[in-house]
């Protein structure tokens, strides 16, 4: 079975041609290697991929049929990917939090105002 269609049969990506695009861009490595879209995989085969600034890493178990359910995944892959993965993630959902809310535009002049204030203090 392809990289790709496999990855879409255990539900890493919602299309065929989104898991096409990462191989590609170089996202998904098989036995440490970057793979083409159309590389085989086999049971046993060591997976890596980084979506949404994560590296998962699985590995194959079975080749399933065609897509299948959420409940069935993990009969076909076992996750190895570390949990400090995920807590790495929830740090940068933090650090992206500004005081302005998204989409509120430019600084208004009371915004310039009060950081000409901030770094003019004497």
């Amino acid at each position: 079975m392809r990289i790709d269609k496999f990855l879409w049969c255990v539900r890493y990506y919602k299309t065929r041609s989104i898991a096409t695009n990462a191989c590609k861009k170089g996202q998904i490595k098989v036995n440490e290697a970057v793979v083409k879209p159309s590389r085989e995989v086999y049971p046993t085969d060591k997976i890596e991929l980084r979506k949404d600034q994560i590296v998962y890493k699985l590995t194959v178990n079975d080749l399933p049929p065609n897509r299948v359910g959420a409940k069935l995944v993990d009969i076909y892959r076992t996750d190895t990917t570390p949990k400090s993965a995920f807590e790495a993630k929830e740090l940068l959902k933090y650090s992206k939090d500004y005081y302005r809310k998204k989409g509120t535009g430019r600084p208004t002049k009371k915004d310039r105002r009060d950081i000409d204030d901030f770094y003019d203090i004497d």
